[in-house]
């Protein structure tokens, strides 16, 4: 890649990052009563806490793991998501569970930054973990008395084109300079701890 290339991608990260650090009081959860396929299709693309997420879930498969394996990070993240769902719709979200959603942005910063240094069994238990915080998330926005299956049907399948977006990202990110993948995976830290510190 060209360094013209590199420094575009660098310039669209930062333009990204600050962006990002503007909307850090944005939550993905303004309302209550969400429900429906539309509802639950719209709810992982309507914060930035979610949206970066869940386009990092599958940035760093295609960077930390190899083959077939790469659908491993999506669909742990894809399987804790709904079990935190059903926590959600139990129990509701709270402070403390939107405040860890937004350190799992950060989280996946650093996922980003230690590639194949961490252990693939480490980072999907990680990534499982930030699943299950997004799921109680989406689960306590659900409105009762409305269909379930079709508002859970909708953030799946939301989450997992985000999540094919991203190791789509993640291919081409693959062949940057490392300096160029450094700048995106601090940005994307930064811009979560910017929204923890917010929610706190």
């Amino acid at each position: 890649m060209n360094t013209s290339l590199a420094l575009s991608l660098a310039r669209r990260v930062c333009v990204a990052a600050a962006l990002t650090l503007a909307a850090g009081v944005a939550h993905a959860h303004e309302g209550h009563g969400a429900h429906g396929l539309a509802a639950g299709l719209a709810h992982p693309f309507a914060g930035v806490d979610h949206l970066l997420a869940m386009i990092a879930v599958g940035v760093w498969s295609a960077a930390a793991l190899r083959g077939a394996q790469r659908l491993a990070g999506p669909a742990w993240f894809l399987l804790a998501l709904l079990a935190g769902a059903f926590v959600g719709v139990q129990t509701g979200a709270g402070v403390y569970i939107e405040a860890g959603v937004a350190l799992s942005v950060a989280l996946f910063g650093v996922l980003l930054l230690a590639r194949r240094q961490l252990p693939a069994v480490a980072g999907l238990a990680l990534v499982a973990a930030a699943g299950a915080l997004h799921g109680v998330a989406h689960g306590a926005e659900w409105a009762a008395g409305t269909s379930f299956t079709g508002y859970a049907a909708g953030f799946m399948l939301g989450s997992a084109l985000l999540h094919a977006a991203g190791l789509a990202a993640g291919a081409a990110l693959a062949r940057v300079p490392a300096w160029v993948w450094r700048v995106q995976a601090a940005g994307l830290g930064a811009a979560g701890l910017f929204m923890f510190a917010s929610r706190l």
